[in-house]
């Protein structure tokens, strides 16, 4: 077909060495914790352990006691959670709304940035209340993998899980590693997937199928399984600027068979992470206030989490969500929006305005 490109055949040749397959595996990994940082924690009587495969634990921070820590602390811990994904900060107890905000605003663009809906039961309007048992909380939230904020120029930078109650049966949240995802990517798809560029089906904020993390600077991959309505990819090589970019003959849309097995493809890569050490089920204990770094990891609700409470058990989580440090900006010299709920600019494709967007598995519940 004419909008296909030719593809360079960079499998690794069989005399590939020993050492090169080592450092091959080395980038699929996720990295350990640095030691000089862990060292630097130790001497400010903050304790600093790994979780496996994927984030740590901390110990020595209390959020209630009104004492921020250091900004070298903060620092350290910020870098780490960028290569981890997520830090839990254990024996918090029951947070305040004001404790949570003021430890979400330790990260990231340090300002609370909130856009969603506040359940009666919430305890300030920052605080995005969760639950299984409507009562108590906002059902439903998030089956699917996705990244907090997809609909804004700027993507949180940063989201804070605290658990209020823990369900006596279990309510994991699921984290995956995108930058070890994309690594664990063939050579093929990576090529592809980096001239992929998604629309969010609420807004037309346009957003990279793989970035440059902002700290870590791993390449990462992205994409919102529940909010996306169109993506684009690039047909042309030269660097484009704003100014001489063509839209209809630089860039296609995916249609409807492509699309489908893009989605299937994200969603099987990150769902692998759980038996190839770069995604976890973390399962909450009481006290647990997790930080994640948005852009490192993505994650999802397991179905026990929204197990009905007279099943399960009743579960409540409070989210904050943190401005971004800068806006995730689409290459290719691409607007950072496109007029979803205008008439589709070219003639094919998948174009779809509102909710959750393109319908990628019947058979899959989605909700935002």
């Amino acid at each position: 077909q004419p909008h296909q490109r030719r593809v360079v055949n960079r499998r690794v040749p069989n005399h590939t060495t020993s050492r090169s397959m080592a450092r091959s595996l080395a980038r699929m990994a996720v990295p350990a914790l640095d030691a000089n940082r862990v060292a630097l924690l130790a001497k400010n009587n903050v304790t600093i352990t790994a979780v496996e495969p994927l984030g740590a634990r901390v110990s020595g921070i209390d959020f209630r006691s009104g004492q921020k820590p250091s900004p070298t602390v903060v620092a350290a811990l910020q870098k780490e959670m960028a290569n981890r994904g997520f830090l839990v900060f254990e024996g918090q107890g029951v947070l305040t709304a004001q404790q949570q905000i003021k430890a979400s605003e330790l990260w990231g663009g340090r300002e609370i940035h909130s856009t969603h809906g506040v359940h009666p039961q919430a305890p300030d309007k920052h605080i995005f209340r969760l639950s299984n048992d409507p009562k108590y909380g906002i059902l439903g939230v998030g089956p699917q993998w996705h990244n907090d904020g997809s609909f804004e120029v700027g993507v949180f930078s940063h989201v804070g899980y605290h658990i209020v109650r823990v369900p006596e049966k279990g309510g994991d949240t699921m984290f995956a590693h995108q930058g070890a995802a994309f690594d664990a990517l063939p050579e093929e798809s990576q090529e592809r997937w980096q001239r992929l560029v998604s629309v969010n089906a609420t807004t037309g904020v346009l957003h990279p199928l793989v970035h440059e993390h902002p700290i870590s600077k791993r390449k990462s991959v992205y994409l919102h399984l529940g909010m996306t309505g169109a993506v684009l990819e690039s047909l042309n090589d030269d660097p484009k600027t704003p100014e001489t970019l063509d839209l209809l003959s630089d860039f296609r849309l995916l249609e409807q068979k492509e699309m489908t097995a893009l989605f299937h493809e994200y969603h099987a890569l990150l769902d692998k992470g759980l038996s190839s050490d770069y995604a976890i089920s973390y399962p909450y204990r009481e006290g647990d206030c997790i930080i994640i770094d948005n852009l490192a990891i993505a994650h999802r609700a397991t179905p026990q989490a929204h197990a009905p409470a007279s099943e399960q058990g009743l579960r409540i989580l409070h989210r904050t969500t943190v401005k971004a440090m800068r806006p995730f900006l689409p290459p290719f010299g691409l607007p950072p929006a496109l007029d979803i709920t205008a008439r589709c600019p070219f003639k094919k494709g998948v174009w779809v305005a509102g909710g959750v967007g393109f319908r990628w598995d019947p058979a899959m519940r989605l909700q935002n």
